[in-house]
């Protein structure tokens, strides 16, 4: 049996009065998905903990088969061992967000989704201007990359970026123990990056230039035992995103990049899909993560969201349900890691609707359990009467069904 879970970061959403008060999802024309939702079995699951903030790392974390109470520490950490950095022990690691601020208001967590290339030169730029003692900025992917500080504070209580847009960043930045430290790094950097041709191009050209640094999701390295330890298989991950890469590398799963994957609305569809699907020939397990849906969420941007929902339908379930048929037996799972209301620009910690298809499904003699479920959407799935508490046993429940 080969296993693969579908990820479609942020999916879930509120009723939207603009939609006649459908969700995305329920407007989003999606058959691939409203197949395994009416032919399996489909229900809710709590990815984020009470009491935890609603991250990506602590959903995603959980959607892993981990308990984020128990083995999370910090987003940083997870990134950077997504970049191959091993922390040491009196090393904190912290997202450093590369941002738009005008008039001290967050106007873009993603500098106008600044290119990689352009972001190392501007990070290089600051290393040398700035040589912060016991810190070094660490590139990434497009906006999001880390700093390392030896003995950083890792108690700080920091913003994340995406939260805040369209707000006013002085309510926001970093307080607690070892905040001046932050806030004057921070502030440093609005002071240099300005000043960089890079930058000055960037408006010139009607781009959002990258005019600061925002520090957070600080933490030290985690200790996450093997996934195959945990689960008697072997697993990859595909995705743009950093943080899963350092959770799947950190429990010892296979990362596979994919040329041209990059988050956003152009990511490289068809590459995902086809690498998963060559990637279930050596492994047990694949996790395919999309994080378009999430980014439109964040930007307020309905018509993009919807549209990465039906692409991610399209080109990944769709693909993936088609070219599975060679394995014989397999099993898919399609969920969210968290919701990401259009509405208020961020994630929530509400539980998200999840389905789940196995072929065996299709004999007669080996039925899903009872499902009412027509369709794959917010409403529809609240029909079914399963409920997972747990985020972290959903996989369990995925391999055991």
């Amino acid at each position: 049996m080969k296993y693969i879970i579908l990820i479609g970061d942020g999916m879930a959403d509120e009723p939207l009065p603009s939609l006649q008060g459908k969700t995305p999802l329920e407007a989003a024309r999606t058959p691939n998905l409203d197949f395994i939702a009416k032919n399996g079995l489909a229900g809710y699951v709590r990815t984020v903990p009470r009491g935890m903030t609603p991250g990506s790392d602590v959903a995603n974390m959980s959607v892993f088969g981990y308990d984020p109470k128990k083995y999370y520490t910090g987003r940083g950490p997870l990134e950077a061992a997504s970049l191959g950095i091993d922390l040491k022990k009196d090393e904190v690691a912290f997202r450093c967000n590369l941002v738009y601020v005008a008039n001290g208001i967050m106007q873009d967590f993603t500098a106008g989704h600044i290119s990689t290339e352009e972001a190392v030169i501007l990070l290089d730029y600051l290393q040398k201007e700035l040589r912060p003692k016991d810190i070094r900025f660490v590139p990434g992917l497009s906006y999001r990359h880390l700093a390392i500080f030896r003995n950083g504070p890792a108690r700080a209580v920091c913003a994340p970026p995406h939260d805040i847009t369209g707000k006013k960043i002085n309510n926001y930045l970093p307080r607690g123990a070892g905040a001046p430290q932050l806030k004057d790094l921070m502030q440093a950097s609005a002071a240099l990056l300005p000043q960089h041709a890079l930058n000055q191009r960037r408006e010139q050209n009607q781009k959002n230039p990258a005019n600061m640094i925002w520090l957070w999701g600080q933490g030290k390295k985690p200790a996450l035992p093997p996934f195959k330890k945990l689960f008697g298989k072997t697993g990859a991950v595909i995705t743009a995103v950093h943080l899963l890469k350092g959770i799947g590398r950190l429990s010892g799963m296979e990362i596979i990049d994919v040329p041209g994957a990059t988050g956003f609305i152009d990511t490289n569809y068809a590459g995902k899909a086809r690498a998963a699907l060559q990637a279930l020939q050596a492994v047990d397990v694949v996790f395919l993560h999309v994080e378009a849906p999430d980014e439109c969420g964040h930007m307020g941007n309905l018509k993009l969201k919807i549209q990465a929902i039906e692409d991610f339908d399209r080109l990944i379930v769709g693909r993936v349900l088609s070219d599975l048929k060679k394995f014989g037996e397999y099993a898919v799972m399609v969920l969210p890691d968290h919701p990401t209301p259009l509405a208020i620009k961020t994630h929530t910690a509400d539980p998200v609707p999840f389905a789940i298809y196995k072929t065996r499904w299709e004999s007669k003699t080996k039925m899903p359990p009872a499902n009412a479920v027509m369709a794959y959407n917010e409403k529809s799935v609240a029909e079914s009467n399963w409920f997972v508490p747990k985020g972290e046993e959903l996989l369990k429940l995925f391999f055991a069904l």
